[in-house]
This record gives structure tokens, sequence and C-alpha cells, in this order.
């Protein structure tokens, strides 16, 4: 299971990128940087909470994780 401290930083990560792109992609559309950044910072702003609160969800799950001893087994 992650930490929070780890899931924070996967997801500030994850929201750069992010952002770059949604930013990068307006402006090249609109032209207009202000259009861009404004709109690439307020969604990504929200996108970053409801990716925090999804991963904290599928860690709450088994769903599709080996047990520790088949880790262990498929290390060696």
């Amino acid at each position: 299971m992650d930490t929070h401290k780890r899931t924070i930083v996967k997801t500030i990560t994850w929201r750069i990128i992010a952002t770059a792109t949604t930013v990068l992609t307006i402006y090249l559309w609109t032209k207009d940087l202000s259009l861009a950044l404004g709109s690439g910072l307020f969604a990504n702003a929200l996108k970053t909470i409801f990716y925090y609160i999804h991963e904290r969800l599928w860690n709450k799950t088994d769903f599709g994780r080996l047990p520790v001893s088949a880790k262990t087994s498929r290390q060696k």
C-alpha cells in the first residue's frame, strides 16, 4: 500500500505534466496565453483533488495485486 506522502508526490508530478499539456493544447488552439493558463490551472487544480481521492480509493482494494508471498518469489 502506498503512503499518503507517496500518493501526494505522484499526484503533484502527474498534474504538472497534465497541466503543461492542457495549457499547451489550449494555447496552440486559441493563441491566447491568458485563456490557456487560466483554463489549464483551474481544470487541473480540480483534477488534482479527484486524482488523489481516486488513488486512495484504489489503495483500499486488493484488486490486481499479488499476495506478498507471490511478490517475493517473483523477485528471486
